[in-house]
């Protein structure tokens, strides 16, 4: 199946036909974990509290933009799984912050070493030099919209 690239000046189409690829990455990157392992949703709260550090469920449920149940049945599981921890927040005793464990850092390392190596392989294999030059100039461009949603 070729796949229709849109015209350029086509906005609309064009944010259709990026979200139908961008979600087709994404999913298959899904299907190459095994079942039972560690949520998207997961993965995604423990990058953050690894790259931003330790936060509040409230501020997490936020900047997920999930509700706060949501939040907190993540949460509850990765603290099961002793993937995160909950301690008082240092500057209001009242409240609590999550951090990321080292057993958390450690499967964040692995899933991403997965991810990566899946894509290398891919972007090795089906991809020419002048290519992979237009991927890295095409990622630039969808980091900065990234940046804008």
């Amino acid at each position: 199946m070729e796949d229709v690239i849109p015209p350029a000046e086509d906005a609309g189409e064009l944010a259709a036909t990026l979200k139908l690829a961008v979600g087709r990455i994404a999913r298959k990157l899904r299907q190459a974990h095994a079942v039972g392992d560690t949520t998207l949703s997961e993965v995604s709260v423990l990058a953050r509290l690894e790259r931003d550090g330790p936060d509040s469920p409230g501020a997490l449920a936020e900047l997920e933009r999930v509700r706060p149940q949501a939040m907190a049945t993540t949460l509850a599981a990765l603290e099961q799984r002793g993937l995160v921890s909950r301690q008082p927040d240092p500057s209001d005793r009242r409240r609590v912050v999550m951090t990321v464990t080292d057993a958390g850092r450690t499967v964040i390392r692995d899933r991403r070493s997965e991810s990566v190596q899946g894509l290398a392989n891919a972007i090795e294999a089906e991809f020419t030099p002048a290519e992979r030059h237009e991927l890295v100039t095409a990622l630039s461009l969808i980091e900065r919209l990234a940046e804008r949603l």
